[in-house]
């Protein structure tokens, strides 16, 4: 597979975010969630006059949700808006809105004019991204990834333990893949409508059923979940297959223009809604093989995923990303924002692979290239930062498992730094530059953090 975190392809119609300041979020405001279910109503006011007036002049109507639901609220239909902590106050969680119109609404001045008033922190539009690839026609490999980090010997230094949630957000997985003791039952954020593509793109699938069964229609999730907990007995062993699984669908299937591959494509809000849900089921490591550019935004322009990431942070969670496919200097979200673990490439060859995304954010490399990794019918070679994320994925979820056993504390910037100081280095000089501090090491990043932990707090 060849895959481009996230290929921009605009906005068509998925609703505007509007974050409000602390204090000014109306508490009856229901969750989309729920009232896509049918448990609640959407609002059609926000009881902020200077909110609600723009809001009168810029449409004939407005459907208003919340976006996120309380922790404490899992489990009680209809209840999402209620119950927020002090976090998700603080970090905005319960403070983010969707605000839906009609199609002839001129949503760019919509923005603009709610930036001007003083209740409103940040608003943006409810972009759509996409997540192009293309499977192998067939498997024949010489070097096996996994051999190439030291994945054999860490899984035997340490299984991992079932205790330790990895999350895997992207397309779902496949079904042949859930029936593992040590895959959880998952669910999908995913709310598209053909009304929210743009020209030339085709929905397949589900994409709006209220369910919450994770099945992957694309293939690129359950490429990523196989490489962390492996789930099938024609591929090696995961490299982190004592630890639980939780596969969250985020990605609906779309096909663009007469391409025969589908691809991956979800909104802001459904990206944001599952990484929220999954910290808030427990989720402690996560992967994250997707990305919105940076570098694009206007100056005004809130950055994607900014907010629940610092929520996941918060609550102790290690988020790996896939740097991204660009082959040049550029920044993504998240694997840009600070606290999160950002992954380039490397070929079976050990160098970084030419459509490696690089900079300063990126912690280390690795395999990205002509993966052996589950297809949803067959094995299959797939190549992209994508598929280089899940290695460290879930090498973070065996750093976590060896603190566990210890009955030692580790927060996502020491698994960062264990990383950065056991990576193999570059052979020459200049080499690697902006891709990190090398290549992956599991065995030698587990040795080390014993090594850590013997010698205790400086």
């Amino acid at each position: 597979m060849t895959f481009a975190p996230h290929l921009q392809v605009g906005y068509a119609g998925g609703g505007v975010l509007v974050k409000l300041g602390l204090g000014e979020a109306p508490q009856g405001i229901s969750t989309a969630l729920d009232v896509r279910q049918g448990y609640a109503a959407g609002a059609h006011r926000t009881g902020l006059s200077a909110v609600d007036r723009v809001l009168r002049r810029s449409a004939d109507d407005v459907l208003i949700t919340r976006v996120h639901s309380a922790a404490r609220s899992l489990g009680r239909p209809g209840m999402g808006h209620l119950g927020f902590d002090e976090t998700e106050h603080a970090l905005g969680l319960s403070r983010i809105f969707r605000v839906d119109t009609d199609r002839y609404t001129d949503v760019e001045r919509l923005v603009d004019d709610l930036r001007s008033i003083h209740e409103v922190e940040a608003v943006g539009l409810n972009t759509l991204s996409a997540t192009p690839f293309e499977l192998a026609s067939a498997v024949d490999v010489d070097v096996e990834a996994r051999e190439l980090v030291n994945a054999p010997a860490a899984s035997a230094y340490e299984p991992g333990d079932r205790s330790v949630t990895v999350a895997v957000l992207d397309t779902g997985i496949s079904t042949m893949l859930g029936d593992s003791g040590n895959v959880r039952r998952g669910f999908d954020s995913v709310q598209l409508a053909a009304g929210q593509l743009g020209p030339g793109m085709r929905l397949l699938g589900d994409n709006f059923g209220v369910d919450a069964d994770p099945l992957d229609e694309v293939g690129h999730g359950t490429a990523c979940a196989s490489i962390i907990a492996g789930l099938d007995d024609e591929l090696p062993p995961g490299i982190a297959s004592g630890c639980s699984l939780l596969p969250v669908r985020v990605l609906g299937s779309v096909q663009i223009g007469r391409a025969s591959a589908r691809v991956g494509i979800g909104t802001i809000h459904d990206i944001d809604v599952g990484f929220k849900r999954a910290v808030d089921l427990g989720a402690k490591v996560l992967n994250l093989s997707f990305g919105t550019t940076i570098d694009d935004l206007g100056p005004l322009d809130p950055i994607p995923h900014e907010d629940v990431v610092h929520y996941a942070l918060a609550r102790g969670c290690v988020l790996v990303a896939a740097s991204g496919n660009s082959g040049t200097r550029q920044r993504y979200s998240p694997a840009a924002l600070d606290g999160v673990i950002a992954v380039g490439a490397i070929g079976l060859d050990g160098l970084p692979a030419a459509f490696s995304t690089s900079g300063d954010h990126v912690a280390l490399c690795a395999p990205g290239e002509r993966v052996l990794a589950a297809g949803l019918d067959r094995p299959a070679l797939v190549t992209g930062t994508s598929f280089a994320a899940p290695f460290v994925t879930a090498a973070a979820a065996l750093l976590v498992s060896r603190a566990a056993r210890r009955a030692e504390p580790l927060d996502a910037r020491h698994v960062r730094d264990v990383f950065v100081r056991s990576a193999r280095p570059w052979d020459a000089a200049g080499q690697g530059h902006g891709h990190g501090a090398g290549g992956l090491d599991v065995l030698g990043a587990l040795e080390l953090l014993d090594s850590d932990l013997d010698r205790g707090p400086p």
